[in-house]
This record gives C-alpha cells, structure tokens and sequence, in this order.
C-alpha cells in the first residue's frame, strides 16, 4: 500500500510514521482491498491538556473510502484510537462486500 503523510504544524517524524505504517500494513494485509492511505499530523492550541495532537487516516478503497479522525494528547494515542476507528469500518465494509 501506498500511504502518503502529511504534516500540519508537525515537524515530520520517522518514528510515527514507522509506527503507523506498521498498523496500516496489518490492515493491508486483513483487506487487501485496501489501495493507499494518507496520513494527517495535526496539532491545535486547546485548552485541555487532554487534546491537541490530532491523527486523521483516509484509506482509499473500492466504493467508498474509509476515513477516521482522533484528538488525543499524544500521537501514539491519537495513532491508535484512530486505527481502531477504522479497522471497525473495515469490517463493516467487509461484511457489506461478502453479503452482495
């Protein structure tokens, strides 16, 4: 899979990007339907120490595409709220295929 990363605010990191290109390739690897996915970095001033770290996915796939957003306080939270997120809509997405 081709995942593409984008960085607002974010200096670029080697490490989330292992990290998360670890998870999508499980992904990948469980639906191979999968095409390409993108990656978001973001943060935001908030006033919560709570927030402010944001990782958005958007996976490209037959139909519709699959995106999912979280807003944690840190990345590798972020990173895995939003995987789990989206492997929920996989397997609603998969479910939907097999029962054509």
């Amino acid at each position: 899979m081709d995942i593409n990363f984008n960085y607002v605010h974010v200096t670029a990191s080697e490490r989330l990007e292992e990290l998360i290109s670890k998870k999508l390739n499980k992904l990948e690897n469980r639906y191979d339907w999968i095409v390409r996915g993108e990656v978001f970095f973001k943060t935001e001033n908030t006033s919560s120490p709570d927030t402010g770290m944001i990782c958005e996915v958007k996976l490209s796939a037959p139909g519709q595409n699959v995106f999912a957003s979280s807003n944690e306080k840190s990345f590798e939270l972020a990173i895995t709220n939003t995987i789990d997120d989206i492997t929920r809509q996989l397997q609603k997405k998969k479910e939907k295929m097999s029962s054509r």
